[in-house]
């Protein structure tokens, strides 16, 4: 097992206050040329009481955001059909009961540096298993990530001290086209130990920017960071997810208005980090154009405007009425740029 990062890891996750509904925008030299990013909690129909951020933000982001997060997690086609397991890790057994699996038992060691702007976390996938023995589960793949510092993956990073972040990530250059992932992270507000992400895998040719595959991790936070030494195993409180019922459209369509953050990432500045800050109240209307449905509440879209924009939009409907929404938009000259 690779050894622990040596800055010190920050304690007491759990944090009382709330989280803000927020949106942050953002660009880069070395990806795209202009765009934003945006997370907010919103209201259907109803203005939404401001609340304020917490200071000093990073501290508290790393607080809430390092720990063990173990779930589940799938992949789901753009349309929004789960996608099976490759059939050499599905156990025999269930091969002999014409059985199909659909998620991946999950872990997520996460640590974040809270005197510096350092992230690093694990995606960790486990071979599927017969019954309660996920604490002899083997590992089947482990990609690991890192933001700020030295070894900096990401085009842009957003963050709110609840522990919700947005990620603009490269992952591939084809030559004619290139893959990137936007990664965005929503923690529950009403338990803070429950979070989604939901990741795009955007392809982007000929200065467009198409939805090629999602994939969506529903985790709960087990304990301080262990790098993955440690299993929820059977304790583990959700369940696998990807065949069970989408959401439906009706439920999140209309006119929502909810509070603004704002992060700001311009041309060739350095900062890829940047914290959402509380800006103004935001109104949206959504329709069914574009809209992928997914199981556990989620949604997804990706959308280009009559400007010439491109808008990736995920969200979380919380109860009826309530959901937390994130967005990135880019603009219509954000072309792709040689690494």
């Amino acid at each position: 097992m690779p050894s622990s990062p040596q800055f010190q890891q920050p304690h007491n996750r759990r944090q009382s206050g709330p989280i803000v509904q927020s949106a942050a925008s953002s660009s880069s030299n070395i990806a795209v040329s202009d765009g934003k990013l945006h997370l907010q909690e919103e209201d259907h129909s109803n203005g939404f009481n401001p609340t304020s951020t917490f200071a000093p933000a990073w501290s508290e982001f790393a607080r809430n955001v390092s720990g063990e997060w173990d779930g589940h997690g799938a992949d789901f086609t753009k349309e929004g059909y789960p996608i099976e397991l490759p059939e050499n890790v599905v156990p025999e057994a269930y091969r002999e009961w014409e059985v199909k699996v659909f998620d991946w038992q999950t872990q997520c060691p996460t640590l974040a540096n809270p005197d510096e702007h350092i992230l690093l976390y694990k995606n960790i996938e486990l071979l599927p298993t017969v019954g309660c023995e996920a604490d002899a589960a083997t590992r089947y793949r482990v990609i690991e990530k890192n933001v700020g510092g030295l070894s900096n993956e990401v085009f842009a990073f957003a963050y709110q001290s609840s522990g919700c972040y947005v990620s603009v990530l490269p992952i591939q250059d084809k030559g004619t086209y290139k893959l990137q992932e936007l990664e965005y992270c929503l923690i529950n507000p009403q338990d803070k130990e429950s979070r989604v992400r939901i990741i795009q895998v955007i392809r982007i040719e000929n200065e467009k920017m198409m939805l090629q595959n999602i994939r969506v991790y529903c985790e709960n936070w087990y304990g301080p960071f262990r790098n993955g030494d440690q299993l929820g195993g059977c304790a583990i409180r959700d369940s696998a997810f990807a065949c069970t019922a989408a959401l439906e459209a009706s439920e999140v369509v209309g006119t929502w208005r909810g509070l603004g953050a704002v992060a700001s990432f311009r041309g060739t500045q350095n900062n890829v980090l940047q914290e959402l800050l509380v800006n103004s109240e935001q109104s949206s209307m959504r329709d069914e154009s574009g809209l992928v449905l997914l199981p556990k509440r989620l949604w997804c879209s990706i959308k280009e405007s009559k400007d010439g924009d491109t808008c990736s939009e995920v969200g979380w409907l919380l109860d009826h009425g309530h959901a937390i929404t994130s967005r990135c938009t880019f603009s219509s000259t954000a072309t792709p740029k040689a690494s």
